[in-house]
């Protein structure tokens, strides 16, 4: 069972203006000062204790942790990137494994402009049966070991192969765990700073035939026919271009992976209409005490 607290491995707050962190309200903006925060993981609750006390000119901090290697890396949003260098050196000296300053963004966080002040800019991080990268400013799972279940669960779905695809990829976990039973795997992903982190762990490992291309999900129509599709796209599910590319070029089998059930059965629907058979799904809590569940499913293509 998914462990209710202490599980999260990334957090961000707001800088408190009188002083400490704390939460935004998303509908108001208000802020909730935080003493401490019961859901973070071990090196991440040191870390918010550390900077409870910093005081720091910028706008909001980020966290990210590694469970494999107990570091914690620190982004940091707003002020001036000039005047945050001295604290950044000290705060690895007081343990953080590196920091990076963010411009803020209406886009969201490290859309803008994003700059390494000291130290490492990325840790390795165990999901399962797998070992990836992890940085403070590209989206990772927040909860690694209910992804390594979830990812464990999806290499005894897959039938394998000769060609893969995944789309909504990330830095490419599916790719990297499905490499062995498929000649090729191509992953498609829009983030610069995800991929860079993809294309290393894919180097780190060895792995010869996984390419990535940088470009968003509704380019696959280009990328040729594949025996599996990998989908996890973000909470509006597949875009009305990536569902008609499945509907078109027919892949044996799709393994989506969706964190929002509205719109994953809005798709599955959609895909089952269309000649596919549901052959397994299952909810994984992610997020315990919230209303996010993820999905793991798999479709196969009916005989015709």
């Amino acid at each position: 069972p998914p462990r209710p607290l202490g599980y999260r491995t990334a957090a961000q707050y707001a800088r408190h203006p009188l002083g400490g962190l704390a939460y935004r309200f998303p509908e108001t903006q208000e802020l909730f000062r935080l003493e401490e925060d019961p859901l973070l993981a071990e090196p991440l609750a040191w870390a918010f204790s550390l900077l409870k006390t910093w005081p720091l000119p910028v706008e909001e901090v980020a966290l990210r942790g590694s469970l494999l290697q107990g570091r914690v890396l620190l982004g940091l949003i707003g002020g001036n990137p000039e005047n945050l260098k001295r604290p950044a050196r000290a705060l690895v000296r007081e343990g953080f494994a590196g920091v990076v300053w963010a411009e803020p963004s209406p886009k969201g966080r490290f859309r803008g402009r994003v700059q390494p002040l000291y130290g490492e800019r990325t840790l390795l991080e165990r999901f399962g049966p797998l070992t990836a990268t992890v940085s403070v400013e590209s989206f990772s799972q927040v909860n690694p070991l209910a992804m390594g279940e979830l990812l464990e669960e999806a290499l005894n779905l897959v039938s394998g192969g000769k060609r893969a695809l995944e789309l909504y990829a990330g830095s490419g976990l599916f790719s990297l765990l499905l490499a062995p039973r498929f000649q090729e795997v191509v992953a498609v992903e829009i983030s610069k700073a995800a991929e860079r982190r993809g294309e290393a762990d894919r180097r780190r490992l060895g792995i010869e035939h996984v390419r990535f291309h940088r470009g968003d999900a509704k380019e696959a129509r280009n990328l040729g026919r594949f025996d599996l599709v990998v989908l996890d796209p973000p909470r509006t599910g597949l875009s009305p271009e990536v569902r008609a590319y499945l509907l078109k070029s027919r892949p044996k089998e799709v393994l989506y992976v969706a964190c929002d059930p509205a719109t994953w059965a809005r798709d599955v629907g959609e895909l089952v209409g269309g000649g596919y058979q549901l052959a397994f799904a299952r909810p994984y809590d992610f997020f315990p005490f919230t209303h996010h569940v993820e999905v793991l499913s798999l479709l196969r293509l009916g005989e015709e």
